[in-house]
This record gives structure tokens, C-alpha cells and sequence, in this order.
């Protein structure tokens, strides 16, 4: 049974991603796991302005339970990591122009600067380019996420997963940061990184495994 406080959690948080400046008004989606049914934003849709009833229902085979609402193109991406990561019950996807500026350059997000990046994403995986809302965008992506809680998509965005929407929120943001602490840090130069010893301490502090 689908609650209206579920979709409005949806709905919140993609425009949360908006406030935050994190993505667009065209760009990025979000979606929660409520048993076999999948809660996802829609295509062509203002983000800032999103509401609970803007939120698409489908099935895990992707058939929209919704016909009068168009479900984000990015719906193959989104189904086929809930497909593979069991343990995945939310995702979020957006453009957040210092982290997506890297997975363009190529240069590396360094997580290992401060300890809330490490404790909250660890470090990030990278998934090569492929056209957007295609099914080889969903499967590098999913494949992808086998290794890693924070997605970096080449030429495109960043995607995070999580067991709830806050969780999935919260990596999403923290990778911004450790990208613009990446590219401060680059030109004040003189960086003292996190050695192995700290990022397993940081590790055991919060159970991380």
C-alpha cells in the first residue's frame, strides 16, 4: 500500500536537490523502494516545484501503474540497481556541477581529506559513458553499484543509492562537497591527506565495512 507521505518524501527530496542547488529544473531523479512497487519523479517536470501528486508508481518490471504521469527517462537505471542491490531502497540522481565537473575532467574526488566524505561515501565508483535513459547507461550504472554507494557517470552526473532517501540524499550532497574541497584544496595547495591508519580508524568508528 502506497502512503501519501511516501510520495511526498519523493517529492521533497527532489526538490531539496533543487534548493541545494544540486541539480536543475530538468535535470536529476529520485526513487524509493515501497515493497514491489517503485516511486519515481517524472519526465519534463519542474523540480523545484514537485509535488506528491507529480510521483509515478511502477512495478519492478517497470510497467507504469500510473498512465497519466511520464516516469523519469532515467527509469532503466533506476530499476536495474534495485534489481542487483537487494539492500537498496532509495536512489538519487543528479548534476551537481563541481562533482559532475570531475567525472568530466577525470580527475579524482579525493574522499580522503576529511573524515565525514570517508565515513559517508567512502570512495566513489566510476561508471564509463554511455547515452542517457539507454539500457547500457542502466546496466554499467547497476554493475557499477555492486562495488560502491556513490556513482560517478562519466560526461553525465552522479548517482547515489542508500536504505532510505535521506541516506541516499546525504551521499549525494557530501560527494558535492568532497568535490569542491578536491578542487580549493588543489590550489591552496600543501594538502594533508588522511592516511590509512586515520581512514581505518574512521572505519571502525562507524562500523563501515
Amino acid at each position: 500500500m502506497i502512503k501519501k507521505s511516501q510520495k511526498e518524501e519523493v517529492a521533497y527530496f527532489m526538490r531539496r536537490l533543487y534548493d541545494q542547488r544540486l541539480t536543475t529544473t530538468s535535470g536529476g531523479n529520485v526513487s524509493l523502494r515501497v515493497g514491489d512497487k517503485i516511486l519515481i519523479t517524472p519526465s519534463q517536470t519542474d523540480k523545484g516545484r514537485i509535488l506528491r501528486e507529480d510521483i509515478g508508481v511502477l512495478d519492478l518490471e517497470g510497467n507504469n501503474l500510473t498512465p497519466s504521469l511520464k516516469p523519469s527517462m532515467e527509469t532503466k537505471m533506476h530499476l536495474a540497481i534495485y534489481k542487483r542491490r537487494k539492500d537498496v531502497s532509495a536512489i538519487v540522481h543528479a548534476h551537481p556541477v563541481y562533482a559532475t565537473g570531475f567525472c568530466i575532467s577525470k580527475k579524482e574526488i579525493k574522499t580522503n581529506l576529511a573524515g565525514e566524505a570517508w565515513a559517508v561515501i567512502g570512495k566513489p565508483i566510476k561508471a564509463d559513458y554511455q547515452l542517457m535513459g539507454t539500457i547500457e547507461l542502466a546496466n554499467v550504472v547497476a554493475e557499477a553499484s555492486l562495488k560502491g554507494n556513490v556513482i560517478l557517470l562519466e560526461n553525465h552526473g552522479i548517482l547515489a543509492v542508500g536504505s532510505n532517501l535521506l541516506q541516499a540524499f546525504d551521499r549525494l550532497e557530501v560527494t558535492e562537497a568532497a568535490a569542491k574541497m578536491t578542487f580549493i584544496t588543489h590550489f591552496l595547495g600543501n594538502n594533508r591527506e588522511l592516511s590509512d591508519m586515520e581512514l581505518n580508524a574512521i572505519e571502525r568508528l562507524f562500523d563501515i565495512k
